[in-house]
């Protein structure tokens, strides 16, 4: 077995060092921020592959994801919840060209008013600060190491490395492709809402918590301001209410913002010693899994 250093404790970098411990290799993982301080923390994690190509690698990896968190939805310490919700489009659309990676989907005929089409499926849900600190804790019954280390290149002395550096890939890859896109959102207090809704205009979403609801977003390109910009706020929270009329009067709890790592296409592929598996753009979670097992297999 080899002896991996993984570079990156965001969701991509946790789940392939967990993958690559699983398969018995060494693995120590070095991050300048921590998991709860990653832009995987920020996430509303809502399975959808959003903002992430080529959509063949991307249906791949999404199915076999998705297929992991329904068996993860069993433990109630990983975060991971199956919950029904709605796309809602205001023009007739096609079937979602992702429609395979799910098990069922529904035209919905039940809209909301202002909207003329949408479906309804069962999709994993990820609670960020939960799910993170449960892959933590397996990267710790594995035997692996998550340590801060501010890198300024990629290290050296391991077999292998596997740069999940995300935005750092900039630097660590020298790869200027990848670029941010800004996503701001509003955290409120749970009011009894127990299904999500998505209208990829804005985009909009609301997604429910156990004990909040992440209302979003924003779609910012080359925007690296992590600072959450109160008129945005009131934006998004307008056009959620709109959206989701239940959420008028809830309580503010925080506002927080990611930088989305985006890519012209997600890289997971060999380079000598260095496997990159990076730029996925807004799905990092939703392709998490898929894409873990596919650097499992780079490795060797």
């Amino acid at each position: 077995m080899a002896r991996v250093v993984v570079v990156g404790a965001g969701v991509v970098g946790l789940t392939c060092a967990v993958r690559l411990l699983e398969e018995g290799h060494r693995v120590d993982v070095l991050a300048r921020d921590l998991p709860l301080e990653t832009t995987s923390a920020v996430a509303a994690a809502l399975w959808y592959p959003y903002l992430s190509l080529p959509r063949e690698r991307v249906l791949a990896w999404g199915s076999a994801s998705f297929a992991e968190f329904v068996a993860l939805a069993g433990d109630p310490e990983s975060g991971v919840r199956m919950v029904t919700g709605t796309e809602v489009h205001r023009r007739r659309v096609p079937d979602p060209w992702w429609r395979e990676a799910v098990p069922s989907l529904d035209r919905e005929t039940a809209l909301p008013e202002g909207y003329r089409d949408g479906w309804t499926f069962h999709a994993p849900v990820i609670e960020m600060p939960l799910f993170l600190r449960w892959l933590v804790r397996r990267v710790d019954e594995l035997g692996g190491t998550i340590t801060r280390m501010n890198l300024s290149a990629l290290p050296t002395g391991a077999d292998v490395v596997v740069n999940c550096a995300g935005l750092g890939a900039r630097l660590l890859g020298a790869d200027r492709t990848v670029a941010p896109v800004r996503g701001q959102v509003v955290l409120v207090e749970q009011v009894g809402l127990d299904r999500w809704w998505l209208d990829a205009d804005g985009p909009t979403y609301v997604v429910p918590r156990s004990r909040d609801i992440t209302v979003g977003g924003t779609e910012e390109s080359g925007e690296w301001s992590r600072t959450p910009d109160p008129a945005t706020a009131a934006d998004i929270l307008a056009r959620a209410t709109r959206l989701v009329p239940e959420l008028a009067g809830a309580r503010v709890i925080r506002h927080k913002v990611g930088l989305r790592p985006l890519r012209p296409s997600v890289r997971v592929e060999r380079e000598g010693d260095v496997v990159h598996c990076y730029g996925h753009g807004g799905a990092g979670v939703t392709l998490a899994w898929g894409s873990a097992e596919e650097v499992v297999s780079l490795v060797g």
